[in-house]
């Protein structure tokens, strides 16, 4: 399955390594439902993108992917307007920065809900109407193999979506669809430097060694495409070497 032509949906598309893929995707010939939160950035990004592609190739959708009824109303929306969807990246993440001691149950379901559940119902949603072809990427990260102080949630969220990256997987294999991820490192964007860890010196980032959105949509769009058509379950680091350093 080539993107030319076919319908992706990215989640956390208003910003960062979310705009970067969905801009590689349309570069390549897809059609791309934004979704995010955010309306009026839904709209700055939709409008950036217009200048590059075909206005009438770029959808948007307010998802809260923690919501199971906006998941299905996305998917609607691409394919009513698309008619398929073939790709989904579930990019969306969030991150809450507090001792474990200091951490609340609603810390960890908000967290949860956004960066494994959501992944979850845009998967199923997939396994319910994706055509045969169809390639599924979840975009983890380097904290779901090592991680740092104040940020359990996040770290345990992205280590259970690769997991339910190897089961959705097995199970989408009879289906014909695909389901991988990929784990970035240190990434150029505002997630980055508004790290407090990252500000107060808890986590050590040497300039070095920051790629950038698109080395990240690079990969995902290697993961969509037929090109990657014997690649199931599996986890890329897209970190620079770094997790590779004794």
């Amino acid at each position: 399955m080539n993107p030319n032509k076919k319908a992706a949906i990215v989640t956390g598309a208003a910003g960062g390594i979310g705009l970067a893929i969905a801009r590689r995707l349309l570069r390549d010939g897809a059609s791309v439902v934004l979704a995010d939160l955010d309306q009026q950035r839904l709209e700055t990004a939709r409008a950036e993108l217009g200048k590059e592609a075909d206005p009438a190739r770029i959808a948007t959708s307010v998802c809260d992917v923690s919501s199971e009824a906006d998941v299905v109303r996305t998917v609607d929306a691409c394919v009513q307007q698309f008619g398929s969807i073939d790709i989904i990246v579930n990019n969306a993440g969030l991150m809450v920065f507090k001792p474990l001691e200091e951490q609340t149950g609603e810390d960890w379901n908000r967290i949860l809900g956004v960066d494994l559940v959501g992944a979850f119902y845009f998967i199923k949603q997939a396994f319910l109407r994706m055509p045969r072809g169809g390639a599924i990427v979840n975009v983890a990260s380097v904290h779901a193999i090592e991680t740092e102080p104040m940020v359990a949630s996040y770290a345990a969220a992205k280590a259970a979506l690769l997991s339910l990256t190897r089961s959705a997987a097995l199970e989408g294999k009879p289906k014909g669809i695909r389901v991988n991820a990929v784990l970035p490192g240190a990434i150029d964007t505002p997630m980055l430097w508004d790290n407090p860890n990252v500000r107060s010196g808890i986590e050590v980032i040497d300039k070095n060694e920051v790629g950038q959105p698109d080395d990240v949509a690079e990969v995902v769009a290697f993961l969509a495409s037929d090109n990657a058509s014997f690649v199931q379950g599996a986890s890329l680091l897209v970190d620079g070497g770094r997790l590779a350093r004794l």
